[in-house]
């Protein structure tokens, strides 16, 4: 695959100077990751809507429904539903980032293609596969099932649950996008407070060193729309934030985001979780 310019740009302004970003990366699904893949009962799903406004989602199942179908297919029998930003839209295909995380032993698969609606499924061709580290990734285990999907809420304005909610977080998924270079949805983690909100439509988080791909950041230097998704681990809801998102370079790069909207929802995710065990690199805050 072609360099993404966005990755090289960042790669170099923190002294990498060789390529270890998405051109690196196969179309294939390993073996080892086809059978993590069929164990997973949580997929963190990142597209665009028909306005551009990248969301990040959540898609729940028993053990099984996310499976590879092929050496570059995979099938979601779950989609977007009712309420979900991304409800409806893969109608037709369109770029897809996908993050198959698996908390309690901090084991993640990303997987970025093209995706479309069969059925009561979602195909996804796959055109980057590849494992991340376990960083900042906080170990708990589901002990209940989702409950009914509702939402709660929608608007552009924070309210304070949701605003303690974000304060308290120890993670949260983002997605972003390149136009020709697909979209991408990964993971973020540290200790609570890590995340700082910063106005009733405003937030800040420092980007903690990964793997020096850069892909999230890459895709900014080009595209500053970004989805957040926060757990809501005790209630077992989700709330998905759409807006624009800057890096600020310093000592520590530090992402601003503005938020353009947001929708609440219950029931998108377990009630019942196992307490968290922090990721002993997670840099205090």
């Amino acid at each position: 695959m072609r360099a993404h310019p966005g990755e090289v740009a960042v790669q170099r302004r923190n002294g990498v100077t060789h390529d270890r970003g998405s051109a690196r990366t196969r179309p294939e699904i390993p073996e080892v990751a086809a059978a993590f893949l069929g164990a997973q009962r949580m997929i963190v799903i990142g597209a665009a809507d028909e306005l551009g406004r990248l969301w990040a989602s959540v898609l729940t199942g028993p053990a099984g429904f996310a499976t590879a179908a092929g050496e570059r297919t995979i099938v979601l029998r779950a989609l977007p539903g009712a309420g979900d930003p991304l409800h409806g839209l893969f109608e037709s295909e369109r770029d897809l980032g996908l993050l198959a995380i698996e908390p309690h032993t901090r084991r993640r698969m990303r997987v970025n293609g093209r995706a479309v609606r069969d059925g009561d499924t979602l195909v996804v061709r796959t055109e980057q596969v590849y494992a991340n580290c376990p960083k900042y990734i906080q170990t708990r285990e589901p002990t209940s099932a989702p409950g009914t999907p509702a939402v709660l809420g929608h608007g552009t304005t924070l309210d304070l649950r949701q605003s303690d909610l974000i304060a308290a977080a120890d993670t949260f998924f983002i997605a972003t996008r390149a136009e020709g270079y697909g979209a991408d949805v990964s993971h973020r983690g540290g200790n609570p407070g890590f995340v700082r909100v910063t106005g009733p439509r405003s937030l800040e988080f420092p980007d903690y060193p990964g793997n020096t791909m850069y892909m999230t950041l890459g895709n900014l230097e080009l595209d500053p729309a970004a989805g957040l998704l926060f757990p809501d681990w005790e209630r077992g809801g989700t709330l998905q934030l759409t807006g624009r998102a800057r890096v600020e370079w310093g000592s520590e790069p530090v992402v601003r985001f503005e938020l353009d909207a947001y929708v609440d929802r219950a029931g998108t995710l377990p009630a019942g979780w196992t307490a968290p065990g922090y990721h002993r690199f997670n840099p205090p805050v």
